[in-house]
Parts: structure tokens; sequence; C-alpha cells
């Protein structure tokens, strides 16, 4: 019989028999019970593959990003098909991301908290009994045929709008499904989660990172983040599409323009009251905005400044990025990098310094950070308030009131804004907010800096980092949560991105990332920008 020889990790090579299952190789590693995926000559293959060639083998892990997408993937199975063991009839709807885990809505069974121990103990059951989760290629037409004949119409229409002849589906105990990742191979690795009840028949699926360092993270509920993501739920459903074929189907009926001017009035709208809400309290004095990377930050400033103007009141832009320390005086991170992050790479003591001479009616240089030089310096041009000026303050650490510990907490009004699109893709599955920001980064870079995919993605683990730690924390602190996203926009990003994601060798340790990116946009109809006015967030970033 062939031997096939396979070079681990560690360089080591070991010699195999021609068509050995990946998963009887994986018994063999020491470390087998953190490994939830492998990669093969760099690309991601199931455990259920037979080498058939020699070639390098690597494994993932929870502290890998799509290893980390993998165990997710298969949590929402386990949980999924443990609601039905326990509940018969149900059908579990997979909402959308929220600090620390995941939304979810049962419908067709009264769910109670004293439930969850249920659902639970099922999960736990499947996870011990370590069951299979097998891998099917079938065809396309039997794909659409199974989500009809079990009321999944949306599912049905995702496939039927795929160019592929074969899809591949998973199965669980005697449920099948996908959810948009490759899949582990058992679920006995699968074994570190915790539900919370929200009532209304919602739990939160709360599941380990490699930023919890492998643990589960304490749950802390944001109620503000929840109701406006149900908010832009509700509209998405009087506006008839609550899925992306409903979306589709507004492009293909040649509707997509009407459905993106409205999408824009409903930003507006989101605007228009945070204006209302500071120009009537008359205390209000520092606008702070916060939020994570490629969130819109720029265009929701000029946006709010604009609405603020129609209540008479004219706004002095602040970037809190401006008062870094100089390089010598900045601290470094682990790499010893400088870092740039940190709130002690802010010079706080100028910042608020600056801030108090303003509120007290007094003429300031505002200063201007140079990041070739890694210094700041005073601009030329003196600003001041009055009775009718505000200051519109953006950074990172906007909701941190140690950023501002010398002003007084009622002149402070602070917003927080996330890009989450309630679009669901179908019930189970949903457009990432992460992902969604890394499509508008990518296209950013490449347009302004010239950066290719690979660097973008590289840097995306950094600046996840840092959001972690300087953003996430403070979200409770937010007066008002500002969605900056558009239910339609994945497909006008996909017309820009979609060449930039192919030009990602498959040497690039980041070649997998790029492919499962591309694998996101599928389903998506192209949407051309021209629809997009020239003051939309989206300009921020396809230009």
């Amino acid at each position: 019989m062939q031997s096939i020889e396979i070079t681990f990790p560690n360089k080591e090579t070991k010699t195999f028999f021609y068509g050995t299952p990946l998963y009887e190789i994986v018994d063999g590693v020491s470390n087998k019970e953190e490994i939830i995926g492998i990669k093969f000559n760099n690309e991601i293959v199931s455990m259920q593959d037979k080498i058939t060639k020699n070639g390098e083998i690597s494994f993932l892990d929870l502290f890998d990003p799509y290893g980390y997408r993998m165990y997710q993937g298969a949590l929402k199975f386990i949980f999924e098909v443990a609601v039905k063991e326990v509940f018969k009839g149900v059908e579990v709807y997979y909402l959308h991301s929220v600090p620390k885990g995941l939304m979810i809505e049962i419908k067709g069974a009264e769910i109670q908290k004293e439930d969850l121990k249920r659902i639970k103990e099922e999960m736990a059951k499947i996870i011990h009994n370590d069951e299979k989760i097998m891998k099917y290629n079938v065809l396309k037409k039997e794909a659409i045929a199974y989500y009809l004949s079990h009321n999944q119409p949306e599912k049905a229409q995702n496939i039927h709008n795929n160019n592929n002849e074969i899809v591949s589906i998973y199965k669980l105990k005697n449920y099948y499904n996908y959810f948009y990742t490759d899949m582990p191979y058992h679920t006995k690795n699968i074994n570190k989660f915790d539900l919370k009840f929200l009532g209304n028949n919602r739990i939160v699926l709360v599941y380990p990172s490699s930023r919890t360092k492998g643990s589960v993270p304490e749950y802390v509920h944001y109620e503000n983040i929840v109701n406006t993501f149900l908010e832009g739920q509700n509209w998405l459903k009087t506006m008839h599409t609550s899925y992306l074929p409903d979306l589709n189907l507004e492009v293909s009926n040649g509707q997509i323009k009407e459905f993106i001017e409205a999408s824009e009035l409903i930003f507006n709208e989101s605007i228009a009251e945070a204006a209302k809400k500071i120009a009537e309290s008359k205390k209000i004095k520092a606008i702070l905005i916060s939020g994570p990377s490629s969130t819109g930050k720029t265009t929701t400033m000029k946006r709010l400044a604009s609405y603020l103007k129609t209540y008479g009141y004219h706004t002095i832009p602040i970037s809190i990025d401006d008062y870094y320390k100089e390089d010598e005086e900045r601290p470094v991170d682990a790499f010893g990098k400088l870092d740039y992050e940190s709130l002690d790479a802010i010079d706080t003591e100028m910042f608020n310094e600056d801030l108090m001479a303003l509120l007290q009616g007094e003429k300031v240089y505002l200063p201007r950070y140079d990041f070739v030089i890694g210094k700041k310096s005073r601009g030329a041009n003196a600003v001041e308030m009055d009775d009718n000026t505000l200051l519109l303050i953006e950074g990172l650490h906007g909701l941190n009131d140690e950023l501002t510990s010398s002003i007084p907490d009622e002149v402070k009004y602070k917003i927080y804004l996330s890009p989450f699109i309630p679009l669901g893709i179908d019930r189970h599955n949903y457009v990432s907010t992460v992902d969604l920001r890394l499509l508008r980064r990518i296209v950013r870079d490449n347009r302004t800096r010239g950066t290719d995919v690979a660097s973008t993605i590289e840097l995306w683990q950094t600046v996840r980092e840092g959001e972690e730690k300087y953003i996430f924390p403070f979200i409770h602190q937010a007066d008002m949560i500002i969605n900056t996203a558009y239910a339609y926009e994945v497909g006008v990003l996909k017309v820009y991105v979609e060449p930039l994601l192919y030009s990602v060798e498959n040497t690039s340790p980041y070649y997998e990332e790029a492919r499962r990116l591309l694998d996101s946009l599928r389903n998506f109809y192209p949407i051309p920008s021209e629809y997009v006015s020239k003051d939309s967030i989206l300009r921020e970033f396809i230009g």
C-alpha cells in the first residue's frame, strides 16, 4: 500500500497509509483536545477527508481566528439540536452577535428561565457523547428540496442563488444545517459555553475566544444595543426585507434605489434624534463620539454638526488622536512596538486643560499630531466657545471617563457608533459586524493607502484587541447608540472588495480568511454605487 509523508508543525515528518482519514492523524496528536480544525497545505480541510498526497499539516484551535469561527459554528449547531430535542416542533433563530455572545430567539414554545437548565444538560450530553458532525456534499436541487420541505424558504432561495451545483451541508444527530463556516468533526472539544436568559423567548449563547484567553466570559447585558438592533429588525420587517433573498429581490426587481434612499432616511432620523436631545438639554457642551474601527465616525460627526446647526449651534471638531504623546513618551505593546491603542498613549493632561479652557470661554490653539515625525504642535488658528458652541470630540476612548476626568458629567453626551446589519442571511446566519467592518476597511485602506488585503487582515487582530480593551467595556456609559450600517451595503462593497480578496495568494497565511470572506459574499447580488448618495457613510470607504 502506498505511503504518504505528512510534515507536522514542529517539522517532524511521519508516514501514513494512503487514504488514512485525517481524524485518525489527529487522534495521535498530544494536544488533540484543543484541536478544532485542520489546514493541509495551507487550506482548510475536513477531518473526514483522507490523505492522498504528501503535505504539511497544521492544527486550528480556539485561538486561531478560523478555529474560533468553527467553534462558534459548531456551538450554534449543538444549541439548535439540543433545543429541538427538548422542545419538539420549535424553530431557532440566530439574530445577531452581542458583546461576548450571540442573541437567539426561539419560536414555537414558551421558554422560561428555568428551561435553560434542560437545554444546557442536553447540550452537555451531545458534547459528552462526542457526536460526529458529518459533512455531506449534495446536489443543489436536493438541498433546495430539503429546505423547502422543512419550511425554510429563505435558505432554499439562498442555495438557488448560489452558482455552485454542489453544496455542503452538515449533519448532527438527525439534523441538517449549514453555518457558512467549516465545522469540526466532533463535539467533544466544543465544551465551553454558557446561556443567559433575556426574556421574551430570547437567550444569549456565551462562548470563549482568544481575547478571553479561552475562558467563557461573564456576560454583560447592554440593553441599548439590543434595543437598537431590534428597532432595525422591525424596520426591515415593515420593508418586507428580513432576509437576504428579500434584498436580492429588490435588486433584481429594480427597486433597490428606493430601498437605499429609505435606508439613508432612517440613518438621518437617528442623527436628528441625537441632535434634538443635545439641543434640548441646554447643559451639554461636549459630545464624545466613539466606536470601533470602520464605523463611519467622520461622516457621522459631519452629519451631526449639520443637524446641530439647524438648532443654532456651531461646532468645534476635536480628534483625540491629535493628543497622542510624543513617540519617546508613548508606551509600547508586548512586541515592543509603539502602542497607539492604550489610553496611556494620550496626553490626557493636555487634553483636559484644553477642554476646560474652551468651556471657560478661553481661546485655545488646538494641536495637530504628525504621524510622520511622531510629534504634535499647536495650530496657527485659535478656537473659542460661546453659548451657542458645542465640542464634537471623536476617538477610541470617548466613552471612557478617565479621558475627560476634569470635565463635569452634566456637560458630556456620549454616542457609541456600531455598524450592525439586522438583515439575516437566513434564520441561522447573519452579517457579522466584525466582517462588515473588515470589508469596509479593506476597501478603504486599498483605495486611500494602497494597502494590500493581507496587510489589512494582519493588522486587524491588533485592532480588534484594542477595541476589546478600550471601547467595549465602556459601552454601558453611552447615552445613545447609533447604527451606522445599511442593510444593503454588502452588495455595494462586494463590487469593490471581491477583486481585492482574489488577489491573496494561496501561500499567504491569510489565504483562508480571504476565501472565507469571499464565501460570505457569494449570495449577495452586486449593487451599483451610483445610487449611494455623495454624503453617505459608505462614501468614507468606497470613495
